[in-house]
């Protein structure tokens, strides 16, 4: 079970105002249980833990065996935004650190397109596919948004110039909408195994659908274990009480922002294996509560490699941040520090502690620091990094994020703003349909 610490935060706060805000927790969680707030048709994600059965998971073990024995060794997986980063934080959370240089092939290399439209990205991609033995999985809704789309094209081209349409066909899978859309069409019409991106469920909740857990398994990630964690989390999420976690974190980041001034939320973490994790995190809070004129600004760090860059601005800096802390209670590999005769580096005093029992010391350190240098701190416990754990820590934040963003009274499910850049970046690509904006903007430039 994820736990949440908030006693770096006493000094700070207010007991009657946290109460107050623990009650808004409260209401909000109602709200969200009873599905009666904004945007109460994209409440899919809070089910799914329960809902997910083995025959769907044996279903994406069995595209995971085809390829395994076409020999494919490298899977491009397309998507953008919550179609890759779930996915992506899994991923790095879960492999061995230099898997690539270890070179092991227990499952295909997952990589990633269409999160970006760099040409030298998608070049030096296909100088790798060129190399290896290639699949692909598409992740889009509509079939038409422009990153993925273009990476696609690209991608489908390829494979079937390589493979011939047939084969081609065999080694993409797509998951789109059920019933419509440019993606949907053109699957059922070249025969695409496919698989449905929930209608109830945004992209940045998506984890724990098609969209994440399909190039998980591809991997070869335990993804029964990682479900599990996100239902074993469930449980004790869904009971409305002040030692729940996600009451807590929710009522203690909106306390902090709206009656201390906190505008600036860190997530820092002290294993290399969560620097994704937080990108997930970012996407999943940014984009839910970044709306209206409100929110809380989302940003991280990796510590201990970013004390030694962003630990000035965070110790002594300008006042406008408070910290939350990923602690891993305990890590799944041993190295023990030994004894050196000479002791040049004077070290010996740490003869026989292992290297994790000093990144403890660091991190409990640092975090002492800061609460002397004016920065809240919150910690967000997990027991190791291992799929369980992380199916957990997934459904807390999402959880969370859903009475995080009902206090501070925005729609925590959709994203009106993303809209803007689309519309421009058409306008200025000469899209069909777009001249007068076109004409606007080339004006304005």
């Amino acid at each position: 079970m994820i736990k949440v610490d908030v006693k770096g935060c006493e000094s700070f706060v207010d007991s009657a105002k946290y109460q107050d805000y623990v009650n808004k927790a409260f209401e909000a969680f109602d709200t969200l249980k009873d599905e009666t707030g904004a945007g109460n048709d994209f409440l899919g994600w809070k089910k799914l833990p329960r809902q997910i059965t083995e025959r769907e998971l044996r279903d994406y073990e069995a595209i995971r065996d085809k390829w395994i024995r076409k020999g494919v060794d490298l899977v491009i997986a397309i998507g953008i935004g919550g179609s890759y980063l779930g996915a992506k934080c899994v991923m790095e959370a879960l492999s061995h650190n230099f898997a690539k240089q270890l070179k092991r092939k227990d499952a295909p290399e997952v990589i990633f397109a269409g999160n970006n439209l760099s040409e030298e990205y998608l070049a030096e991609m296909m100088d790798l596919a060129q190399e290896r033995n290639v699949a692909c999985i598409v992740i889009s809704k509509s079939g038409t948004t422009t990153e993925p789309a273009v990476a696609f094209r690209i991608v489908k081209q390829y494979l079937e110039a390589r493979y011939g349409k047939a084969e081609a066909s065999d080694r993409i899978v797509a998951i789109t909408d059920a019933k419509k859309g440019a993606l949907k069409t053109l699957a059922t019409q070249e025969n695409y195994e496919s698989f449905v991106v929930p209608d109830n469920v945004g992209g940045r909740f998506s984890v724990l659908t098609p969209v994440g857990l399909l190039p998980i398994c591809v991997a070869g990630f335990d993804i029964h274990a990682l479900v599990a964690g996100a239902l074993d989390a469930m449980k004790g999420l869904e009971i409305k009480s002040e030692r729940n976690p996600a009451v807590i974190y929710a009522a203690m980041r909106n306390l902090l922002h709206a009656e201390y001034g906190f505008g600036t939320e860190i997530l820092v973490n002290y294993n290399p294996k969560l620097t994704y994790v937080a990108e997930w995190w970012k996407q999943l809070y940014g984009e839910s509560e970044g709306k209206d004129g409100k929110g809380i600004f989302p940003a991280s760090v990796n510590n201990t490699a970013d004390l030694h860059s962003m630990g000035q601005f965070i110790q002594e800096g300008s006042r406008v941040m408070f910290e939350t802390v990923l602690h891993v209670e305990r890590a799944q590999r041993s190295v023990v520090i030994e004894s050196d005769n000479q002791n040049l580096d004077q070290l010996n005093f740490l003869a026989g502690k292992h290297v994790e029992h000093c990144n403890h010391m660091a991190e409990l350190g640092t975090r002492l620091a800061h609460i002397d240098g004016g920065v809240p701190q919150m910690q967000v416990s997990m027991e190791k990094v291992d799929a369980f754990n992380i199916g957990g820590l997934l459904y807390f934040f999402e959880f969370a994020c859903g009475i995080s963003a009902y206090i501070l009274g925005v729609n925590p499910f959709n994203q009106p703003g993303v809209e803007a850049y689309k519309k421009n970046m058409f306008a200025l690509l000469n899209k069909p349909g777009y001249e007068e904006a076109t004409a606007a903007l080339k004006a304005r430039l």
